[in-house]
């Protein structure tokens, strides 16, 4: 049977237990299951933007992982990418994959959300299939470490805000 979308999961790193997506700051895939980033909506791994955050701008950071579940088959040629970005004129996304190979390493761990991991390369022009990041091939019961920025300018107004970003590839069978 090819891979199926169900096949396909987003986790958290922060370690083996987190469910929290605010410790979502690199380190060790959560073993808890998907729906901690249901659908790949990108709001769920945010706060809300306080007063003050909206008042001098803020850039926060998140690493996640994304897992073939499926036992024998390989995701071929994934890719990566904004499908859609953040509903609001004052945010924006930014992806990036993380530097460790597929299914070898853990994601660097930052200090806190407001520091960049080091040598990633954040794109906010991956809003397409089209354009999206090239991760390659990721084996079944393997996994991929990602990142997403979010940036929000200084004076932004209130909003109700979401996006979403998705991993997409194919299959041999």
């Amino acid at each position: 049977m090819p891979i199926v979308t169900a096949d396909i999961e987003f986790r958290l790193s922060g370690g083996a237990s987190n469910t929290s997506p605010a410790a979502s700051l690199g380190g060790a895939m959560s073993t808890v299951g998907g729906g901690l980033i249901a659908d790949a909506v990108a709001n769920n791994l945010w706060d809300d933007v306080s007063g003050a955050e909206s008042t001098s701008g803020d850039t926060e950071y998140r690493a996640f992982y994304v897992q073939n579940q499926h036992d024998t088959l390989t995701l071929q040629s994934a890719l990566f990418w904004i499908a859609s970005d953040t509903t609001s004129a004052d945010t924006d996304f930014e992806i990036a994959l993380a530097t460790e190979a597929v299914g070898s390493a853990i994601v660097q761990t930052i200090a806190n959300e407001n520091t960049a991991p080091s040598s990633v390369t954040f794109s906010n022009v991956a809003v397409s299939k089209a354009t999206g990041l090239s991760i390659g091939n990721i084996a079944g019961n393997s996994f991929k470490g990602l990142w997403i920025k979010r940036v929000v300018s200084p004076g932004a107004a209130a909003a109700s805000d979401t996006g979403t970003v998705r991993v997409e590839g194919d299959t041999a069978a």
